[in-house]
């Protein structure tokens, strides 16, 4: 009887799934993120990063694939170059099957190094695909985010590293190759992804402008290159935020930085000024007006920074003003008030420029 019900069921949610789709039987083409519409489907498709590509060719070529290592600043492809080659090694029918990834998202204890990932590496597979074409008869394991695992969960991935090489190859992916451990560096083929070049930047974001249509200057996209300083990925988003805020018209270069939450640089000239040859009050009424207009510490400091370095002050006056940018820094990391550390470190930069007067 319970066999009989649960056909029943089964039969009477098929017709409502073909109703979802549609009279036409055709399904609507969600909306996606640009940064996944316009990932790299294939390696060729990589930018910048001449050295990966090459060795991820010959491996597709059919040679053998290293246990990889990729390191470098987010949004600079990691994570797209490894899933780009996977798809081109495996096609669209085996990648599933082929290919486990991890991310920091996930649970990646030692417990799971020892049951999942070891389980998916000692799986044998085929060397051919489902098109007839040679594809390797071994599997991909993708750790994303892999300074983030535990020293002991690395620690354990060592033995299935090199037992399961026959059938399984690991691909790494981390931020700070500091974080890794030494035993795993040795067993890997390290890649350093590098900060993407202005101009491979530009030559993306507009390509993604003229796919979707948009309005732009080149003051806009130089200032999105800017501000995302090599992230391809953040660049993207904030294009798409720009379009999406923007509808029909021109993106500007002051729309971008009003997305971007950067600091006018106007506001931060005058804020020099007012240490430079103002008083203390005037400090803290263009300081309190600064935080209270939302413009982060952090970011401030960082534009601070850049505008500090190009200053006419002398080695010694930049040093101690820098040396208190890294201190005042620390302590927003740690949960300071932004006001307080503001005040503390414009009065050394009034204090400095004091002394050259």
């Amino acid at each position: 009887m319970q066999a009989f019900l649960k056909g029943a069921s089964i039969q009477s949610t098929k017709p409502q799934k073909d109703k979802a789709a549609g009279p036409s039987g055709e399904k609507k083409n969600k909306p996606v993120p640009w940064v996944e519409k316009y990932r790299p489907k294939c390696v060729d498709e990589v930018a910048f990063q001449e050295e990966v590509v090459a060795v991820l060719k010959k491996s597709l070529e059919g040679a053998d694939l290293p246990n990889l290592l990729f390191y470098g600043p987010p949004g600079t492809g990691k994570t797209s170059t490894i899933l780009a080659a996977a798809r081109e090694l495996y096609g669209p029918e085996l990648y599933r099957q082929r290919v486990l990834e991890l991310n920091a998202s996930d649970e990646r204890g030692i417990q799971v190094i020892r049951e999942k990932v070891k389980n998916f590496a000692q799986l044998t597979v085929a060397g051919t695909r489902t098109d007839g074409k040679p594809c390797p008869p071994f599997k991909i394991i993708i750790l994303d985010e892999a300074d983030s695992m535990t020293n002991a969960a690395q620690a354990a991935l060592r033995r299935t590293m090199e037992k399961e090489s026959r059938t399984t190859r690991f691909c790494l992916i981390c931020n700070y190759v500091s974080r890794i451990i030494e035993p795993l560096t040795s067993r890997c083929s390290k890649f350093r992804f590098k900060p993407l070049d202005d101009q491979i930047q530009e030559e993306r974001l507009v390509e993604i402008c003229e796919k979707e249509n948009l309005k732009y200057t080149k003051e806009a996209i130089a200032a999105l290159v800017k501000v995302s300083e090599g992230d391809l990925r953040k660049a993207i988003t904030f294009l798409q935020s720009t379009a999406r805020l923007n509808g029909e018209k021109d993106i500007t270069e002051s729309i971008v930085i009003e997305i971007a939450g950067v600091v006018p640089t106007k506001m931060l000239n005058n804020l020099l000024q007012i240490c430079y040859s103002s008083t203390f009050d005037k400090l803290e009424i263009a300081v309190k007006n600064m935080i209270d207009e939302g413009y982060a510490a952090t970011q401030i400091i960082s534009q601070l920074h850049d505008m500090i370095i190009e200053e006419s002050l002398s080695d010694r006056q930049k040093s101690a003003i820098t040396e208190k940018m890294a201190e005042v820094d620390k302590c927003l990391a740690d949960g300071a008030d932004e006001y307080l550390q503001m005040m503390s470190l414009c009065s050394v930069i009034m204090q400095q420029a004091s002394q050259s007067n």
